[in-house]
């Protein structure tokens, strides 16, 4: 269901729209971005334009006049394809393909399409593929005579049949409640997992931030995890956790998600909200910065836009500045933000104090206390050793007097073996 020919390097033409409100540099910053998409999707940008309005022109998302422009901007530089930076209506894109002559697409599409590029697990492609029907349902349209044709039922005795148009949104909608259901099938699944994390009460980490900031080569580098790195958007789609031990032996579950981007297409959230799940049950949020960006502040806002929607906004977060090695921006934007760190996963140059930093945060959500474990209850003993960080321990009289970091819940079963000071 590629919306753009890899069999040859398609030639593109990309158009944005500058709003009230909004600045000219952001617009060209988000076309650049848009001309990022398009090559990792696999075609050239030829010619670039863009169109102050007032609003988006409901008929053609541009001004008529503009859509004569750009089809003679299309005949001048010859290209297959338009691509605009905002989501059209299907009715906006198929007035602008009758006059342009050549496919009209928007940014979401080409997202889908690199998507579905580069998820490889099951679900992955399960996800990306109902993200992309929910997107061709509502601009399914006949082509031409063949698709509203209408023909008798069976031996033409049955009164109308239906239309070539009908039968392919019926085929669309029954492949979409089959992938919804095999979704919810693995959303079961990873939920019973979840549970199973829950009771060990290892505390999670998730990592976040904007595609191509550096995320798979942080968990790389943290955990040796082996996750494929590629300089290009959306390298990763398939969530990847693994144990990273702290300070005092204690271990975390680290995951690295999906990366983010501005106007990131709505059907992916919500496709991929049983992967996200992982980010809105983390005990913190890494949050990887690429400091050597134009605007990382754009990006940790649309970063943050996304978790908000998906029901994260209020998870602990801890500002990562990468690619350290590349820019003196990240210590300085480090030290602008309190707390934050500054690190180049690339080289490992402020890995370990990232993990120091990590564990303090962590323990911030848990309180220090001391218990006294009588010597044949060896199973408690192990238990705090499993739920929590043991500072302290030793042999006494009554048993053995630990001190030791819980949260609230694990603090709770054990109340029995509390000291009270």
């Amino acid at each position: 269901m590629a919306l753009i020919d890899r069999s040859f390097r398609e030639k593109i033409v990309i158009v944005g729209v500058q709003l009230p409100g909004e600045r000219e540099e952001a617009v060209e910053e988000s076309l650049d971005e848009l001309a990022l998409l398009v090559d990792t999707a696999g075609a050239d940008v030829v010619a670039r334009t863009s169109q102050r309005r007032d609003a988006p022109d409901p008929a053609y998302y541009v001004g008529r006049g503009k859509v004569d422009e750009l089809r003679e901007l299309s005949l001048e530089v010859d290209s297959d394809t338009v691509v605009f930076d905002d989501e059209l209506s299907p009715a906006q894109q198929y007035n602008l393909e009758k006059i342009l002559g050549r496919t009209a697409i928007d940014r979401t599409a080409v997202i889908l399409d690199i998507f579905a590029q580069n998820a490889h697990s099951q679900e992955g492609k399960a996800q990306v593929e109902l993200a992309q029907l929910r997107y061709r349902l509502p601009r399914l349209r006949g082509r031409g005579n063949q698709l509203s044709q209408q023909g008798g039922g069976l031996l033409g005795n049955r009164g109308p049949g239906e239309t070539q148009l009908e039968v392919d949104r019926r085929r669309l909608v029954r492949r979409i409640h089959k992938l919804e259901a095999e979704l919810r099938q693995i959303a079961s699944h990873r939920a019973n997992q979840r549970k199973a994390r829950k009771r060990s009460r290892v505390p999670t980490v998730a990592v976040v931030g904007y595609t191509n900031a550096g995320k798979s080569t942080l968990l790389n580098r943290l955990t040796d995890a082996g996750v494929l790195v590629e300089d290009r958007l959306f390298a990763t789609l398939d969530a990847t956790t693994r144990r990273l031990e702290l300070a005092g032996g204690r271990t975390v579950l680290v995951t690295d998600t999906v990366g983010f981007v501005q106007k990131l297409p709505h059907q992916l959230v919500e496709a991929f909200k049983s992967t996200l799940e992982v980010v809105t049950e983390a005990d913190l949020l890494v949050h990887v910065v690429d400091a050597s960006a134009p605007d990382p502040d754009a990006q940790i806002a649309a970063v943050r836009s996304v978790l908000t929607e998906i029901g994260a906004g209020e998870v602990p977060e801890l500002l990562v500045w990468n690619k350290a090695d590349r820019t003196g921006e990240a210590d300085r934007r480090a030290a602008r933000h309190p707390g934050s760190v500054a690190v180049s996963a690339r080289t490992g140059l402020g890995i370990d104090h990232l993990v120091e930093v990590l564990g303090d945060r962590l323990a911030r959500a848990t309180e220090l206390v001391d218990l006294l474990v009588p010597f044949e209850r060896g199973d408690v003993l192990a238990r705090v050793h499993r739920e929590g960080e043991v500072v302290e321990e030793r042999a006494t009289e009554g048993g053995m007097a630990v001190r030791a970091r819980l949260d609230e819940t694990a603090a709770g079963r054990l109340t029995p073996y509390v000291v009270t000071p």
